[in-house]
């Protein structure tokens, strides 16, 4: 009966090597009431979530240069626009400080030109001004006769030698009175004269170029 009995029995499912198990997942509150079973989460699609990703990707790499993980120099067509751009742009920059000094040694050239042109002017007056009781003696020969001969020869030299330097002698007899030319010494009327002018010399006036040395020093005569 023992034998009918066990071979009668079913053994249960899952018997042998893995033996069933059951485990019941429902939680208990802590006032002992049973819990709802947890709702199962449906996980995303593995599409959705995959493209977000493969989006973003670009957009990180574009602010990021391409070469700068490389660990050598670029070669080939890269590195020749490369080194051309460089050279270009160390041209411009060497041409730039030419101009800048081009520029620069004009300004400089024109500036010592004049300055130079003004050192001579000042020098040449200087030696006129101190010439110029000589001139006046000389004039003052001329004027009553008492230059001939060699002295008359060593006056005319004289002349031309203040000439080659821009030197100009004015004041005459029968010039029209100018203040900025002429030092009126004396001043007389005459019923027909119509305008001022100059009816005696006293002494000449010099001028280098527009630069007035001496007025000169003249009578005038003008209208009543």
């Amino acid at each position: 009966m023992t034998d009918e009995h066990q071979q009668g029995t079913p053994e249960p499912e899952g018997s042998g090597e893995h033996p069933f198990q059951f485990t019941d997942k429902r939680k208990v509150n802590a006032s002992g009431d049973e819990a709802r079973p947890a709702e199962p989460v449906e996980p995303a699609p593995a599409d959705e979530t995959a493209e977000p990703e493969a989006a973003e990707a670009p957009a990180q790499d574009a602010s990021v240069d391409p070469l700068a993980g490389l660990d050598f120099e670029p070669s080939g067509d890269a590195a020749e626009a490369s080194a051309v751009l460089k050279a270009q742009a160390q041209a411009a920059e060497h041409l730039d400080a030419l101009q800048r000094e081009r520029a620069s040694f004009t300004n400089y050239r024109n500036r010592a030109l004049r300055d130079q042109d003004a050192a001579r002017d000042r020098g040449v007056q200087d030696v006129l001004a101190a010439l110029l009781p000589v001139l006046d003696d000389v004039e003052r020969a001329k004027q009553h006769g008492e230059l001939s001969g060699p002295m008359a020869a060593i006056a005319e030299k004289l002349d031309q030698s203040l000439q080659k330097f821009g030197v100009e002698r004015f004041g005459k007899v029968g010039e029209e009175f100018d203040p900025n030319l002429h030092e009126a010494l004396m001043h007389s009327t005459d019923a027909d004269a119509t305008a001022a002018t100059v009816n005696l010399v006293v002494e000449p006036g010099y001028k280098i170029g527009d630069k007035v040395v001496r007025a000169a020093r003249v009578g005038v005569v003008g209208p009543e």
